[in-house]
């Protein structure tokens, strides 16, 4: 069927279209109630439902006679190794180490923190956790023990695993060191520390409770999945915030695993013959979704990935993993496509290996300038699809959808709404604004499955950051338009928003423009203060490796072309080129950062960023301001 007959059918009757999406995945009992209304905006999918993640990911392909196949890909540049691992060893793998965790006194909702590097033993503790019936907590390898420690506390985990190091580029991450400061910061202990040693970096197993992984694990023993029921929680996952007390989305079992089967087929054309590649971290959503979970629960081969887009040890990496193992998806941000433009812009890389078994290529993390899309597209040959989603949602909330046929591409869209979204937009007093012009983009209720509806110790605290401010919606934070096809894009983050002179100005928008000249590999744009206006838009530009121009001229044009393009309302007066630009570990600029120092107002170092030597690079900017 089309988009367009499948979306209707979804708004015509979601009870139905979900019944019939939700047998796809194996019941240990089917539910008494597709969709449970318990209070004006908190809603149960697949209510009295029971099942298991693990047994869906793993256990029922086993059965099912596709055992031998590979399941997961494991490849690292930065350690040199590869692995594959079928169906029948993961279930091994994964059964023996549930067995352990039992024995332990791991059961049905304990919380068990992961703190690991993208290793298969990552992927083995998660599949673990929900094979127990246990809630699994994944902390990106990046944060601090501060963070960490933070996390501890809110979770109360029974059991960590972690392991002894994390390898970048040019240095070893002592993991060890950072979870004993954590565990000595926290407030609450965890009964023991399973540690994998790694051979680059082999810790001392000195605390209380430390247990060396090959010693916690009998390989002989297994155990069965632990039935749950569809609304237990699956995993906590924590946004990445600066400050205060951090927010863990709950993911539920039933819900999640409906979406995800679903969306492999719909949005991204995947079969269980397919090829999948996600590029992302196992501590973010992305991972979460699409490097296990998806993939796994519809028998596809998974790829995990130790390494960058550049440095590891070049620009063709990526094409190099794709080519090798006949990936047919692959899932990544805008900044890493951006980070290879930057150091390949002629595509040179690209020539260098066989791309014939890729259909397309997946962008969503932050906002995909257009210029970045056409590039990737000119250069593989294959479609380029921008989808919008949000870590409280889980999967893609609009998009472009390959077993629906593709619609036409518009760079710097995201698409179209997912069957299961019904995306709103809203001025500031919640009133339903007209077709191309930007507000609040919202999702009226009910969520789909899939969607988190709480958080961790305090659902107060979800109603108070999605649902209060407009009535019957969910308020995503973002800001853009709705065109007159039904195309959304999503521009920025609400607090992205320039207020010039009494004009809203979108810096996404303006990026668009500055990112379309042909030095220019990547910007951010900030608000900065000004007398008069009150804010004005400035640009800090990274300019291509290969390009010929001075940066006198490339800022003089990048200035007239803003100006040309969105007139003098912008008031876009100055770009400045930089280096770099600070990031977090999962590639966004840290534009609020950013805008602080720029307004000489006081900042805290972000505990997710990439490269703290990324921020007097924004200060030198300041004083020449």
């Amino acid at each position: 069927m089309s988009y367009n007959k499948v979306y209707s059918t979804w708004k015509l009757d979601q009870v139905q279209f979900w019944n019939s999406k939700a047998n796809a995945i194996q019941w240990f009992k089917k539910w008494d109630k597709t969709l449970k209304k318990n209070d004006p905006f908190s809603y149960d999918w697949f209510s009295g439902g029971e099942l298991n993640t693990c047994f869906n990911c793993i256990d029922r392909h086993v059965n099912n006679g596709i055992g031998d196949k590979v399941a997961l890909i494991y490849d690292s540049p930065v350690t040199g190794q590869k692995k594959n691992f079928t169906y029948i060893e993961l279930l091994n793998k994964v059964s023996s180490l549930a067995f352990a965790l039992s024995k332990a006194g791991v059961k049905k909702g304990d919380r068990v923190i992961i703190y690991m590097p993208m290793i298969p033993e990552v992927i083995f503790s998660m599949l673990a956790c929900a094979r127990l019936g246990a809630i699994h907590s994944v902390v990106f390898g990046g944060f601090s023990s501060n963070e960490l420690s933070n996390r501890i506390d809110d979770a109360k985990p029974k059991i960590i695993l972690s392991a002894s190091c994390g390898i970048e580029t040019n240095r070893i991450v002592n993991y060890k060191k950072i979870l004993d400061s954590s565990i000595e910061l926290s407030s609450h202990k965890p009964a023991a520390q399973v540690i994998y040693q790694r051979e680059q970096y082999i810790c001392d197993m000195k605390n209380d409770g430390d247990i060396d992984w090959n010693s916690f694990i009998d390989t002989n023993s297994i155990i069965d999945c632990v039935s749950v029921n569809s609304n237990d929680p699956l995993y906590i996952l924590y946004t990445s915030g600066t400050t205060g007390i951090p927010k863990g989305i709950v993911r539920t079992n039933g819900g999640h695993a409906v979406a995800l089967h679903n969306s492999m087929k719909m949005t991204y054309g995947m079969s269980k013959d397919s090829v999948y590649w996600a590029a992302s971290d196992v501590g973010w959503v992305v991972g979460h979704s699409y490097i296990v979970y998806a993939p796994l629960l519809v028998g596809c081969t998974t790829v995990l990935y130790e390494g960058k887009p550049v440095g590891t040890p070049d620009a063709g990496q990526f094409w190099r993993v794709i080519s090798e193992y006949k990936v047919n998806c692959m899932f990544t941000a805008p900044t890493a496509i951006r980070a290879i433009k930057k150091e390949d812009p002629k595509g040179d890389e690209v020539k260098k290996y066989d791309l014939s078994n890729l259909k397309s290529i997946f962008l969503a993390g932050e906002r995909a300038d257009p210029e970045s899309i056409k590039w990737t597209s000119k250069m593989t040959g294959k479609p380029v699809i921008d989808h919008w989603w949000q870590t409280e949602t889980g999967w893609s909330i609009a998009g472009n959808f390959c077993d629906l046929g593709l619609f036409p591409i518009k760079p710097g869209s995201t698409g179209k709404p997912a069957p299961g979204f019904d995306v709103v937009v809203l001025d500031d007093n919640g009133k339903e604004v007209k077709k191309e012009l930007m507000g609040n983009l919202t999702i009226k209720l009910p969520l789909p499955p899939g969607c988190s509806s709480s958080i961790w110790n305090s659902s107060s605290r979800f109603y108070d950051a999605y649902l209060n401010r407009f009535k019957g919606f969910y308020d995503t934070s973002d800001a853009g338009v709705i065109d007159k096809d039904g195309y959304i894009s999503v521009m920025s983050r609400t607090d992205d928003i320039i207020n010039c002179a009494g004009h809203r100005l979108s810096t996404g928008a303006i990026e668009e423009i500055l990112t379309s000249h042909k030095d220019v590999a990547e910007c951010a744009v900030v608000g900065i203060k000004d007398k008069i206006k009150g804010e004005i838009p400035f640009g800090l530009l990274i300019i291509n490796n290969e390009t010929l121009s001075s940066k006198k001229i490339i800022v003089e044009e990048t200035v007239k072309l803003v100006r040309d393009k969105l007139g003098p309302v912008a008031s876009y007066k100055k770009s400045y080129i930089v280096k770099a630009l600070p990031k977090t570990r999962s590639g966004k600029i840290l534009r609020s950062t950013i805008s602080k120092i720029l307004n000489g107002l006081k900042y805290e170092i972000p505990p997710t960023i990439e490269d703290p030597k990324s921020l007097p690079l924004i200060e030198e900017v300041k004083s020449k301001l």
